[in-house]
């Protein structure tokens, strides 16, 4: 692995509430918690497959 680790700077741009329980869920675990909240995590497929779920809700921005 590099050095400097690529982030992902994830945006809901999309309210949950008309999600299944599950896509609520992989929201809450995102640490998205309302609508135009943005976080920063490091770009794991653990993170990616969370993003794959839910991307109709999501921006995503690949940082350095």
């Amino acid at each position: 692995m590099s050095s400097k680790a690529k982030k992902l700077k994830i945006t809901q741009i999309k309210s949950g509430i008309g999600a299944n329980v599950k896509q609520r869920a992989t929201l809450t675990a995102l640490k998205l918690t309302r609508h135009q909240k943005t976080v920063v995590h490091d770009d794991t497929p653990q993170i990616r497959g969370m993003i794959f779920k839910v991307n109709h809700l999501l921006q995503v921005e690949e940082t350095a």
